[in-house]
């Protein structure tokens, strides 16, 4: 009687670890990459490649969910293509035009309507554009001749990246012909995708790379139409007497004493390599790229000393190096939009889904020397 028992609870025991991936007291899942990567995709894309022998491939996943992928010997020049967000809504039509980068010094507008950090939620970024005038119903550029500035961090944490960068790109043509600027400037997620640091890139993205073979790094790398973009967007940029970049300037970057248009140049050169490649392109290179370079420095904004907070007489003298009143930064997030050194450091950056449904202060609206604080609904408060 007790042997039976004996097997029956073996028998019972054997087919619980089996059914439950336990065998000898370790965890083993039927499919590891299902553990560590949750298999969804959602509308994306298009995603632009050009091939080495000429042809140009298209890859995007539509609103069935299925992945289309096309290769064309060439295209057309006056190539267009809708776009819609991941849920197959809020579509516009984009047309391909020619890149250049953009100056780094302009005058200061009538207007200079700055946000910061999208991170890839489009629905936010549309929300706030609509609320302040900036673009119409249909998506298109309503600002005239004023200034858009984004400064950094379309990619991660959201599922509409690709989208909110192809609205970039539209909007800065039509901004050119209004006779107004579009300014996306780099943040610190840009070269973290590019360097196949995916660490806050949401699964979607992983998953279409997998299927289709690649990397996702190659999807947006500097063969792309995007790639080719973004390698010639700023990291550093004045408008009339402001200084836009990510995340702040640090001392160590003052005592080098180096002019913004070869800060641009420089950073573009190494966005599409790795970390490794990064550090053994120049010394200088790697310094960009650290913690105390201009896309991940905190010391404007944060006092503790692991992030080597500026002195007041440090902040003025890069002040003064660059002829400009104030800084306005993103990166550091913060509840509102939010000031330092009595104004003349602006922080833009917000948790934009959140503040959308609180309605608290999204980005700041510039008109001649007053700041304002707006959100989804237009002007708020004065800074």
């Amino acid at each position: 009687m007790k042997a039976r028992l004996f097997k029956t609870l073996l028998s019972v025991l054997i087919l619980f670890s089996v059914s439950s991936g336990v065998i000898a007291g370790t965890y083993q899942p039927a499919d590891k990459h299902e553990e560590q990567i949750k298999e969804e995709l959602s509308v994306d894309g298009p995603y632009i490649l050009y091939q080495p022998d000429g042809s140009v491939r298209v890859i995007s996943v539509n609103k069935k969910l299925k992945i289309e992928d096309k290769t064309y010997t060439k295209l057309s020049k006056n190539y267009s293509f809708r776009v819609t967000d991941h849920k197959g809504n809020n579509s516009f039509k984009v047309r391909l035009h020619s890149i250049e980068r953009p100056e780094w010094k302009y005058d200061k507008p009538e207007k200079t309507f700055v946000m910061s950090d999208p991170h890839g939620r489009l629905d936010c970024v549309i929300s706030l554009l609509q609320g302040n005038g900036v673009i119409d119903k249909k998506l298109r550029w309503n600002f005239g001749r004023n200034h858009l500035v984004i400064i950094g961090d379309v990619f991660d944490r959201g599922k509409d990246v690709p989208q909110i960068f192809w609205l970039f790109y539209k909007l800065e043509e039509e901004a050119a012909k209004a006779g107004g600027h579009v300014s996306l400037l780099l943040g610190n997620h840009e070269p973290l995708v590019m360097a196949n640091d995916l660490r806050y890139t949401k699964d979607k993205y992983k998953v279409l790379a997998k299927r289709l073979g690649m990397k996702y790094p190659q999807l947006v790398g500097s063969n792309t139409e995007l790639g080719r973009w973004l390698g010639t967007r700023n990291t550093m940029q004045i408008i009339g007497d402001g200084l836009y970049v990510h995340a702040g300037l640090s001392k160590d970057f003052y005592d080098k004493n180096l002019e913004i248009p070869f800060v641009n140049q420089e950073m573009s050169k190494a966005l599409f390599m790795t970390k490794k490649e990064r550090k053994a392109l120049s010394p200088l290179t790697a310094f960009l790229y650290s913690n105390d370079g201009p896309i991940w420095y905190r010391g404007l904004v944060r006092k503790e000393a692991k992030y080597k907070p500026l002195s007041t007489d440090s902040l003025q003298m890069v002040l003064d190096r660059y002829q400009v009143k104030r800084l306005l930064i993103g990166h550091t997030i913060f509840k509102d939009i939010s000031t330092f050194y009595n104004g003349k450091v602006i922080d833009v950056n917000v948790d934009n889904k959140e503040n959308r449904n609180k309605r608290r202060g999204r980005a700041v609206q510039i008109e001649g020397n007053t700041y304002y604080v707006v959100g989804d609904n237009g002007k708020m408060r004065k800074l």
